[in-house]
């Protein structure tokens, strides 16, 4: 394949990938599940190229800056609060799925190892929150649901990497359950210590880099510098690049200035949303090969539609299993666990949430050649996304009934607005102590007058029925600044302006805009 036939093909993926996703956004369906099905028809088509999946392409090319895009837009306050619910959830139903699957796939497939069937158990254990946010649509899950589900898919990436080097490591020879725990603390020691080494080293390199281009240019490199290393040593590259993004996000505000965050979080958006779309297209270009590989298998089509089937079940049956019992310990147990509950419509929520996606695709083909029924094992897997993925569709309508409570949106604007309150008010006490007799007595009143306005009508609230002050200034700035933006337009086609001025204008006036949608509505996400 030569240059030009490479850039004609991510040329094609790219716009296949955008134009799908739109479309299907707009008549409402589910765009992963589309873009699946979009890839799986084109790749039965007569002369497209077979779509062969290199393991190490995704684990090491594809997976990092989606494990870092979406640990940078995560709080870290979420990873704390819910320390019970990341070991339930990351560790203890990685390890339940692997040797219930496990178990099943070794009962049902003959001459199928134990230590494979644990490896392909390993595979499919991981679920992907992209996923579930994405086939979800705009339904809107409650904080406490959406925060589990994607702490949950940010770390489990990690256990179930781990608990497959270790079943592979044992389909060639025995391996004993203490070498298990003692590769698994130390690929998160590793993982752990490289990514806050990472973090803290980037940390200081950003905040003396004032230009937004070189620190994005740097930001890009991040999940790499953080993974490579972890893997080289032993550790868990995922989690390392878990660490770095959650680590340097947190700190984001004290080494990064205004202009960068915003650089940083436009184009991390983009990549996010190539690389998460189209990884499903790809998922389902993979199909042909998939299927030519498994013509050898001996299984019949019945067998392996009913071995399906039951691998599926086996995921679901251990994912209520494991949500229920924590239901019933949060709410039976001790005071600690009590204190903490889950609702039952929490817990039923959280079950079903148990999609499938990138990693699951990529570690399968991580079986050694020598892997009993590999090629059907990578049917399986490729299954286990589809099949996911279409149960997926149902979360929204299981959302709906659950009635669950949504994002209590009262509460978080009132919560932004005393946060800005006392931000005026340490910017009023800031100006006091810097004005000098020097400084002109207009642009001080001025500064003084903005701060007061917006710190009295958040502290004095509007009459009942009346719009809020700040709203109101909100809506009545926005036209301004859409009459101001009018105006430099048709100053550039007049021609009486250099280009370099009206682009620094525009910019201006689209940077207050930006942050007047932000404090009008919900905050921006990474």
């Amino acid at each position: 394949m030569n240059a030009i036939t490479t850039i004609c093909w991510i040329v094609s993926f790219v716009i296949v990938t955008v134009t799908v996703t739109g479309l299907s956004r707009r008549v409402g369906w589910s765009a992963p599940v589309v873009l699946v099905a979009v890839g799986a028809v084109v790749s039965l088509i007569p002369g497209v190229p077979t779509i062969v999946v290199q393991p190490d392409l995704i684990l090491y090319g594809l997976l990092p800056p989606l494990l870092f895009a979406a640990a940078l837009r995560t709080p870290l306050s979420d990873i704390r609060a819910r320390g019970d619910s990341i070991i339930l959830l990351s560790v203890c139903l990685v390890a339940l799925t692997v040797v219930v699957v496990g178990y099943s796939v070794w009962f049902l497939l003959p001459g199928v190892t134990l230590a494979a069937a644990f490896a392909f158990g390993a595979v499919v254990a991981p679920t992907d929150a992209v996923a579930v946010t994405a086939v979800a649509g705009r339904v809107k899950l409650s904080r406490r649901v959406a925060a589990v589900l994607q702490t949950e898919s940010l770390l489990n990436d990690a256990a179930a990497l781990v608990a497959l080097s270790a079943s592979i490591a044992a389909i060639g020879h025995q391996v004993s359950p203490l070498s298990v725990g003692l590769e698994f603390v130390w690929a998160i020691a590793w993982g752990t210590g490289v990514g806050l080494g990472v973090g803290f080293v980037l940390g200081i390199i950003r905040k003396r880099l004032h230009a937004p281009v070189l620190d994005t240019s740097l930001s890009f490199v991040i999940p790499y510098i953080a993974f490579i290393p972890a893997q080289l040593l032993g550790g868990s590259g995922v989690l390392a690049v878990v660490v770095a993004g959650l680590f340097l996000g947190h700190r984001s505000p004290l080494i990064q200035n205004a202009e960068a965050r915003i650089a940083e979080l436009i184009n991390w958006r983009t990549i996010r949303f190539l690389l998460e779309n189209a990884v499903f297209l790809f998922i389902g270009l993979s199909l042909a090969g998939i299927l030519a590989d498994v013509q050898s298998s001996k299984l019949g089509f019945w067998m392996i539609a009913g071995l399906s089937l039951v691998v599926l079940a086996a995921l679901v049956v251990s994912r209520f299993a494991l949500v229920m019992l924590a239901a019933l310990i949060y709410q039976y147990g001790p005071q600690v666990a009590r204190d903490r509950a889950w609702g039952w419509r929490t817990s039923i929520a959280i079950s079903s949430a148990g999609i499938r996606g990138v990693v699951t695709l990529a570690a399968v083909f991580l079986l050694p050649e020598q892997t009993p029924e590999r090629a059907l094992l990578q049917l399986l897997a490729f299954v286990v996304v589809v099949g996911t993925l279409l149960e997926g569709l149902a979360l929204p309508a299981i959302y709906r009934r659950l009635r669950l409570p949504p994002p209590n949106a009262t509460q978080e604007r009132v919560e932004r607005q005393m946060l800005l309150a006392e931000a005026q008010v340490a910017g009023l006490r800031r100006l006091d102590e810097e004005v000098t007799d020097a400084d002109e007595e207009r642009v001080v009143e001025r500064l003084r007058a903005n701060a007061r306005f917006l710190t009295a009508a958040l502290k004095d609230p509007a009459p009942e029925g009346a719009e809020a002050p700040p709203a109101a200034y909100n809506r009545l700035r926005r036209l301004m600044i859409e009459a101001e933006r009018n105006a430099v337009i048709v100053a550039r086609a007049e021609g009486r302006y250099q280009d370099r001025a009206v682009r620094a204008v525009i910019a201006a006036i689209d940077a207050e805009e930006a942050a007047l949608r932000g404090s009008a509505s919900k905050p921006i996400e990474g």
